[in-house]
């Protein structure tokens, strides 16, 4: 019967710990903060706090003397949180080059159904009908702000290890600058029309090099479609357009026998302008397009991909938090053992089981509090800002940042403390539990 009842407490204990990991997992900052806050008031102003204080000073103050077996815990949780905050950071870094790259008052058309410019097709007896709608701005020039582009993509050889990789070369014409001011001329000059020209993005000068591995500058020559086309200038945008190279629209046309558009840019004309012009296109039946603002289309652009790493990063950091709470159950369990006179004596002079308990736990989150700590240090420290780049929608390279976060650190440190709420909750109960008198017999 006493066996049945003790297991039937660990099962509620166990339920009441995934609900409440359930619980910590979501919880905002300030929430945190509140409970924080009534912990501080329970431990200063009740008795059961003052005695937890002095149980849990006596335990951290031991913790030198057994700092080797302690380090598990540190190092274990900093692994954890320093690779989950690693693979939300990739996450979130692209993420973001990629939200960066448009806004609401332009918009990009492509073929009906289309998900990416690369599968887009507008034939170029569109492009007047598209200009001629209305919720179209008119630059300073009295002309419709549209800029029909082509997307095509070609092999460059990469920095790292000189193989072949896609990047996305775009054709453009006056327009494309007007309606992307966020582009600017770095070095060099813009290409000239009618010519095999090309200005680079700077995050795709980092990622290539020419035929024969050396850096790109203005004047280096590069072989596309087996024409020899210049280098005149880089450009930068802080978007995914860095990773571009752009061309004259109807040199790349010719070059690659291209007759048609992958998409047209637009400026919106003014609040209301998106959807005018998604009316007026519905209701030509000449033109089976789709718009959507450049805001919403590059977001879109990310989902699938930081969706994928935020939850691969879950998983992963998952399974390493199994290890580190393994590492700091033996490790808090073999604490309570040889502390176990230590624990029985202050049972005996009076101190309850919640006080015991209590402390065998805040010394247990102030060790997954360091190993946080430490996790998301070193993860700012060596992956904040690193570039690197992937396959997006295009099928061609784009380079992004990793972006560690404030959100993503303290996400961290709430990993690091459900860790160690896991693995000192069983100790705790355990030295609480501690018959006072066979404790002091062992000892």
């Amino acid at each position: 019967m006493s066996r049945a009842r003790k297991w039937l407490g660990n099962a509620g204990v166990v339920l009441a710990l995934i609900a409440g990991l359930a619980v910590w997992t979501m919880l905002p900052w300030f929430a945190v903060l509140a409970l924080v806050v009534a912990l501080v008031l329970w431990l200063l102003l009740t008795r059961n706090g003052r005695l937890t204080l002095e149980a849990a000073r006596i335990g951290i103050a031991s913790l030198p003397q057994r700092w080797g077996a302690s380090s598990v815990i540190v190092v274990g949780i900093a692994g954890v949180v320093g690779v989950l905050v690693a693979m939300l950071a990739m996450g979130a870094g692209f993420e973001a080059t990629l939200k960066q790259t448009g806004n609401d008052s332009t918009a990009i058309i492509l073929r009906g159904g289309s998900q990416a410019e690369t599968n887009s097709v507008i034939t170029r007896d569109q492009v007047p009908l598209v200009s001629a709608l209305a919720g179209i701005a008119r630059g300073a020039d009295g002309r419709p702000a549209v800029s029909p582009e082509l997307s095509q993509v070609v092999n460059m050889v990469t920095r790292a290890d000189h193989t072949d990789a896609n990047a996305q070369l775009r054709g453009v014409g006056d327009a494309a600058w007007a309606l992307r001011p966020q582009v600017k001329i770095v070095e060099g000059r813009r290409f000239e029309p009618g010519k095999r020209e090309l200005v680079i993005g700077q995050g795709a000068r980092k990622q290539y090099v020419d035929q024969q591995f050396n850096d790109l500058k203005p004047g280096t020559q590069i072989e596309l479609a087996n024409q020899v086309w210049t280098v005149v200038g880089f450009f930068a945008s802080g978007d995914s357009h860095d990773s571009e190279l752009w061309a004259d629209a109807e040199t790349l046309a010719s070059t690659y026998r291209r007759t048609a558009y992958q998409s047209i840019t637009v400026r919106l004309d003014g609040k209301d302008g998106f959807n005018k012009l998604k009316a007026a296109m519905a209701a030509d039946p000449r033109l089976k397009l789709d718009v959507d603002t450049t805001r919403h289309y590059y977001a879109k652009q990310s989902e699938q991909l930081s969706g994928f790493l935020k939850v691969l990063g879950i998983v992963i950091g998952a399974i390493m938090a199994v290890g580190a709470v393994f590492g700091a159950l033996n490790t808090m369990y073999a604490a309570v053992a040889g502390r176990a006179r230590e624990i029985a004596t202050m049972r005996a002079i009076g101190f309850r089981g919640l006080p015991v308990v209590v402390a065998v736990m805040l010394e247990t989150m102030l060790l997954a509090l360091i190993g946080g700590l430490i996790g998301g240090l070193i993860a700012w420290l060596v992956f904040n800002g690193y570039s690197v780049s992937t396959l997006g929608n295009n099928f061609s390279q784009v380079m992004f940042q990793f972006k560690v976060s404030p959100d993503l650190l303290w996400n961290g440190i709430k990993w690091a403390l459900g860790i160690g709420l896991v693995g000192g909750l069983f100790p705790a109960l355990r030295a609480a539990r501690l018959p006072v008198t066979e404790a002091l017999r062992a000892a």
